[in-house]
């Protein structure tokens, strides 16, 4: 359960930093609303609309993470405890084999 402990932490990391970024665009957009040509306020609407559709998809995109991630947890929870000598050998395997890419990359 550490994995998916960490793999959630790390995604709930890029899931900040992405909405940390459409807060600073919005910020933006904000503070410079006294530019009055014209290219610059429909590159302004282009980036509100940009933004606006990255909020949705970030939404979207959050909502799938969170349920594959929780059906992963099931789906690896039900294997262990239907097949538990399986399910060691696979973590022994994994284990020796990050052992020895660890091991190479110090060389």
């Amino acid at each position: 359960m550490e994995i998916l402990e960490n793999a959630g932490q790390s995604g709930g990391k890029i899931m900040g930093s992405l909405k940390s970024i459409i807060s600073d665009a919005e910020k933006v957009l904000e503070n410079s609303t006294h530019q009055g040509s014209e290219s610059y306020q429909n590159a302004k609407r282009k980036l509100e609309s940009t933004i606006t559709d990255a909020k949705f998809a970030l939404q979207e995109l959050e909502e799938v993470v969170v349920t594959k991630a929780k059906d992963a947890a099931v789906c690896t929870a039900e294997f262990a405890k239907e097949h538990p000598w399986k399910a060691a050998g696979i973590v022994a395997a994994v284990g020796v084999l990050v052992g020895l890419l660890i091991a190479r990359s110090k060389k």
